[in-house]
């Protein structure tokens, strides 16, 4: 018999699903529209904006292990990691809202004030979404099974930036009545209140399964070791730096481009909804793919040519709609099978530490994952607006050669190279079909035996 149950229900998968719909409502907002916003609605310099948003996620970065040691050793009635869901939803939803407020406080108060928002903002995205992730790791032991729960994630998650992005500018201008400030501030009211309901139903649907090995001492020292001496995670940690890199910049850039390169601003929330539907549409292949083919080679797939077409949207000529919502429907198609696998791959060698040394920390393994991928979208961020003001772009005006250089290499080329380059990556990581297999059989065997024989 096995220790854990492998095959989760449609209802805890739907229910697990939601909290990254709540959680994409903040990190779209950010990813999408908080540069824009900074520079173009709260007046904040672009430099100054980029800086804000490096210093924000290098503090983000700093809490992030912390929070993945404290949410191994919290043991509660409710589990390790549904806590901080449930607890951490209400400071979520607030900060949300004062993040995308504009306080009219000078030209510095208004910096310290986007800065001071920001990074309590992200602080406290940190303490609900990184253990939100490790729950999905101990729903379930089975890699498959993993990949279809981050499916169920994606769809939802890739629902809310569908929402965001399609969105977002459209409730503004309708909460703001000519009031920029004002609609975006409202805006986030609506997205909060349905954060709060959304993580609601994920605490209340989910179960963990997967536990720590009993006789497990306390040990933040052994754990930090094993982490880094796990060399599939490493590799990971290094994919989800460049790629997330990847996605800062052009996240942050596509409404630059848009506005100053197109000259159809209004059009950007219909280029980022059919980006979003081609996500979810190939979405549910990450599941079959990665049984036919293995989770490493559907990775290295999916990165070529995500990253060759996002590359062409650069090319001479290409400066017509359809062209351009063509190649970006097949990068995001592409990339999709990607997204899930990564998480799962990340339960798979918080497994795989579990397996070599008799220890297991899924939330430092998590923690550490977002970590990284965080200073990637830090560094990403924070290039895109010293890229913009190098290339002497300037807010609300005409702008010169130089800018829309900047503004298209942002969108196409630079992040086309790097995640072509995460192919080169993932061909260090070890973790196969096999390895998983021989994994599960052996951990279900020493959970068995822990349950035969408590004393040992």
């Amino acid at each position: 018999m096995n220790y854990i149950e492998t095959k989760l229900s449609l209802k805890e998968k739907i229910g697990y699903g939601l909290g990254d719909t709540a959680s994409h409502f903040v990190w779209d907002m950010v990813g999408f529209w908080l540069l824009f916003f900074y520079t173009d609605v709260y007046g904040i310099s672009a430099a100054a904006a980029g800086t804000i948003m490096l210093i924000a996620r290098f503090w983000d970065m700093a809490i992030d292990p912390v929070i993945g040691v404290v949410s191994d050793r919290t043991n509660t009635r409710w589990g390790k990691f549904r806590p901080y869901i449930l607890f951490g939803a209400v400071p979520y939803a607030v900060l949300a809202v004062l993040t995308f407020t504009t306080p009219d406080f000078g030209e510095y108060g208004k910096i310290i004030y986007a800065g001071a928002t920001y990074v309590l903002l992200m602080t406290a995205y940190a303490f609900i979404n990184l253990p939100y992730s490790a729950l999905g790791a101990v729903m379930t032991d089975d890699t498959y099974e993993r990949a279809g729960l981050n499916t169920y994630r994606f769809i939802a998650g890739f629902g809310g930036q569908f929402i965001v992005t399609g969105l977002a500018l459209t409730l503004a201008e309708f909460f703001g009545g000519g009031d920029k400030a004002q609609g975006f501030q409202y805006t986030l009211f609506l997205f909060a209140a349905l954060s709060l309901v959304f993580f609601f139903i994920t605490f209340k649907t989910t179960r963990e399964r997967v536990q720590p090995p009993k006789d497990q001492k306390n040990s933040i020292k052994e754990d930090v070791k094993n982490l880094f001496n796990n060399k599939a995670w490493i590799i990971l940690a290094i994919v989800g730096i460049v790629s997330f890199v990847m996605f800062a910049m052009q996240n942050a850039a596509i409404a630059y481009y848009f506005k100053y390169y197109l000259g159809r601003e209004n059009n950007v929330q219909l280029f980022n909804v059919i980006g979003t539907v081609a996500l979810i549409v190939a979405l549910p292949l990450s599941k079959p793919l990665a049984k036919r083919f293995g989770n490493k080679r559907v990775f290295i797939g999916s990165s070529l040519i995500s990253g060759l077409f996002f590359m062409l949207i650069y090319l001479p000529g290409v400066n017509d709609l359809t062209t351009i919502y063509v190649f970006n429907i097949i990068a995001k198609m592409a990339y999709a099978p990607a997204v899930p696998l990564l998480w799962t791959m990340i339960a798979d060698s918080a497994d795989y530490g579990e397996w070599k040394t008799g220890r297991r920390s899924t939330g430092l393994y998590f923690s550490a994952a977002v970590f990284a991928q965080k200073a990637g979208w830090g560094i990403g961020a924070a290039v895109a607006g010293w890229i913009l003001a190098i290339s002497q772009f300037m807010p609300n005006v005409e702008q010169t050669a130089t800018a829309i250089t900047g503004i298209k290499l942002l969108v196409s080329v630079i992040p086309g190279i790097l995640y072509m380059s995460c192919a080169l990556f993932m061909l260090f990581y070890k973790i196969d079909s096999d390895t998983t297999t021989l994994m599960k059989k052996d951990l279900d065997a020493r959970r068995e035996e822990e349950i035969k024989n408590p004393k040992l």
